[in-house]
């Protein structure tokens, strides 16, 4: 039903509103003590979500009784399969990457997004850098990895599940991230790609089979929950339809539905997957992409990028 033009005005004045106090309360002095009421220890919740009663952040109590994901697996997924396999490696992120000049005073910066299995993640951004920015292929930055995990590497590695065990993500704390390097003033735009990736009730793609902190949902930017991009990342969920609650991200956090949690880059940099996880199909079995996309990563290879040197099975 169409709203009334009365009607429509309060709904824009109240969403405006909403965005202003967000970013307001952001950029307050006080670092966590400014995202916090009474959380948990482990967590500070800060949620993009209001009341018609509250002129402020919600913070609320995350429950520690999260399911893992341990032992799941669904027919209908490629991970099922892959992860059964024990198929491994990662390593950390390359600096072999496409040579980008950022435009004017627009800097360039290092950014991650993690929703769930990386694979269909990494295909949104590659479009995202296509269409926002006209990125040709050679210029693709987006690439499948890791981060969040307290330990950060292992003897230099950050390694898919391996029979070995060398450097396994999982047990470092990590999630499966994308990672990127995009204009400064370009960050809000692949934020909104980001809060696009949930359904209307704030959930992930394959939420009942990728579940476990290795596919909890997480940001990392420069300067984490004091920065601008932290305030454009509340307003790109608010847009989209305010689905998502935020959390300042403490490393190894718990797999919590409809939350993302907010990591500062310095404190948690994201470590580049190995090749075999680079520009691979979605992980529903009818989720292929053109051999175009798949070939990317075997291209970037040939000239010379590095992905890493841990143990495949």
């Amino acid at each position: 039903a169409r709203l009334s033009s009365s009607s429509s005005h309060t709904h824009y004045l109240r969403s405006t509103m909403k965005t202003a106090i967000a970013i307001l309360l952001l950029l307050l002095p006080g670092g966590a003590d400014a995202w916090t009421g009474q959380v948990s220890p482990s967590t500070a919740r800060l949620s993009s979500r209001f009341s018609s009663s509250q002129t402020a952040l919600a913070a609320r109590h995350v429950s520690d009784d999260v399911d893992d994901g341990a032992g799941i697996t669904r027919p209908s997924s490629r991970r099922s399969f892959l992860t059964a396999s024990v198929l491994a490696s990662a390593a950390i992120v390359s600096n072999s990457r496409p040579s980008l000049a950022a435009s004017g005073d627009d800097d360039l910066i290092d950014v991650y997004f993690g929703c769930g299995c990386f694979w269909h993640v990494q295909h949104e951004f590659v479009e995202a850098e296509r269409n926002i920015l006209g990125r040709s292929d050679d210029e693709i930055t987006a690439r499948a990895g890791y981060a969040g995990g307290k330990a950060g590497a292992k003897d230099g590695k950050v390694c898919y599940h391996n029979l070995q065990g060398v450097a396994d993500y999982g047990k470092l704390g990590h999630a499966e991230v994308v990672s990127m390097r995009i204009p400064a003033s370009k960050f809000e735009d692949f934020a909104v790609e980001y809060c696009k990736l949930f359904d209307k009730d704030g959930f992930r793609p394959d939420q009942g089979g990728d579940r476990g902190t290795e596919y909890r949902n997480l940001v990392g930017v420069p300067g984490g929950k004091s920065s601008t991009f932290a305030a454009s990342l509340v307003k790109a969920s608010v847009a989209t339809g305010d689905k998502l609650d935020f959390a300042v991200g403490k490393g190894d956090d718990k797999d919590v539905p409809k939350v993302s949690f907010i990591m500062d880059t310095a404190d948690f940099p994201s470590y580049v997957g190995e090749q075999y996880h680079q520009f691979h199909d979605g992980f529903k079995f009818d989720e292929n992409y053109p051999n175009s996309y798949n070939s990317l990563a075997s291209k970037f290879a040939e000239k010379g990028e590095d992905f890493g040197k841990c143990p495949r099975v």
